[in-house]
């Protein structure tokens, strides 16, 4: 088992945390209401007020935050310090449009440290570890949310950023390296170029993973484990709430423990956007308890979740959140059909024969929609064989119409034929609104 970082918190009663949540929820509530405009107009506008927050369950009574609340506030319209107190900006990877800026004091990033040290303690990784962060450095929160909390909690930190394939393995054998951070798209590059140039990775001393930025699946999980041969662990977190660091996973593996002391996390009804029982899943919504520059109120988040709030086997009792998977964003409506593209991740990484990189395209015929996806077959030499090459085929359709209930059109390509990224995976191209 992992040694739990902060025992006073991460082990706190079900009272005690409420007790925290509802001092912190008090206070953020009257800051944001007197230093941030956008903030009082929205809740003028239903009328509440501070005074009106008593118990945890008013909480519902505040309106929502969404991202366009922070777009339209481009760029320091919802900072609630000065400018003299902000010592860090970052901004979301976003790629249309103006990106979302968030702000810290030197307390959020003294706190955001200390929540790293607590996630990265979950997996496992001590001061006897040597961590490679291949997340990329600079707006994007990923590169130094992980970094300064590596540190705080004593690891030794490789600071390669993301690409340079070659030169990540060359490190990771010669600097001896333990625990990888990146993307799962990007750790199951890390394995193909590595059987490419024939590294045999059990030889390296690559222990741990903790991956994030992207949604990804249990049979992914399974596959970069394999390949990698290493404990995969998840963490959680999004740039408009703080960064990597509001959940991560312990090797209990039964959810992603939520920092409770520092955020309410509510899981929505999609539909009626009322919060939902514990257990139900739903849409889930962060707000920050003590974040100084960029508060958060009831902000959603899009991400698809519920929450158990029973202590973990680990010993830790803050409220789990399940792996998410997908995000109401993603979901792809085909002829009437919801469909997630972890759906068909989790069939094609089911399949033998199959490789790890897949593409879904979407166009739109004769008024109806149609869906192909290229998937890499696992070896080339399968491309010279017609008969097994249509049969691998027929598989994937008849897999991917028994857990979808549509048809789609299924193309074999060779192996490395997609393109690969050290960042986030792109899996979808929707061209429907370009006809």
């Amino acid at each position: 088992m992992s040694v739990i970082w902060n025992k006073e918190r991460e082990c706190l009663s079900r009272k005690e945390i409420e007790a925290l949540q509802l001092e912190g929820l008090k206070q953020t509530v009257a800051k944001v209401y007197e230093r941030v405009p956008h903030y009082k107009a929205k809740m003028d506008a239903v009328g509440v007020r501070p005074e009106h927050i008593k118990t945890l369950k008013d909480l519902k009574i505040l309106p929502f935050m969404v991202k366009d609340d922070l777009r339209q506030n481009y760029p320091f319209g919802l900072l609630a310090e000065p400018q003299s107190r902000i010592v860090r900006l970052h901004a979301s990877s976003g790629t249309t449009g103006k990106p979302i800026v968030v702000g810290y004091t030197k307390n959020d990033l003294d706190m955001w440290s200390e929540l790293i040290a607590r996630i990265v303690s979950m997996a496992g990784v001590t001061n006897e570890d040597t961590a490679q962060i291949a997340f990329s450095y600079g707006l994007f929160t990923g590169g130094f949310g992980l970094h300064y909390g590596l540190e705080k909690a004593g690891v030794t930190v490789v600071p390669i950023s993301g690409g340079n394939t070659e030169k990540q393995l060359m490190l990771m054998q010669d600097f001896g390296t333990t625990v990888l951070i990146a993307t799962p798209s990007y750790a199951l590059y890390l394995g193909e170029k590595a059987a490419e140039m024939g590294i045999n990775l059990r030889d390296l001393k690559l222990r741990v993973g903790l991956f994030g930025g992207e949604p990804w699946t249990e049979e992914m999980r399974n596959e970069i484990a394999k390949k990698l041969n290493i404990t995969a662990t998840d963490n959680y977190g999004l740039s408009e709430v703080m960064g990597p660091g509001v959940s991560g996973e312990c090797l209990s593996f039964k959810g992603l423990h939520i920092a409770e002391d520092h955020f309410i996390p509510e899981v929505l009804d999609r539909e009626t956007f009322e919060p939902l029982p514990w257990g139900e899943e739903g849409e889930l919504v962060f707000t920050s308890l003590d974040k100084e520059a960029f508060p958060v109120i009831r902000y959603r988040t899009k991400d698809i979740s519920s929450l158990d709030p029973e202590p973990c086997p680990c010993g830790r009792t803050m409220a789990r959140m399940r792996k998410v998977t997908g995000r109401a964003d993603d979901m792809l409506i085909i002829r009437g059909v919801n469909v997630f593209p972890s759906q068909i991740e989790s069939v094609l990484l089911s399949i033998e024969g199959v490789g790890l990189q897949y593409q879904i395209n979407l166009t739109r015929k004769n008024h109806l929609d149609e869906m192909e996806v290229l998937v890499e077959v696992a070896d080339s030499k399968l491309l010279d064989s017609f008969s097994r090459l249509e049969e691998l085929n027929q598989t994937i359709r008849n897999q991917i119409h028994k857990v979808l209930g549509i048809n789609v059109k299924v193309r074999l390509v060779e192996p490395f034929k997609l393109e690969r990224t050290f960042g986030k995976a792109k899996r979808v191209f929707d061209q429907r609104n370009q006809e």
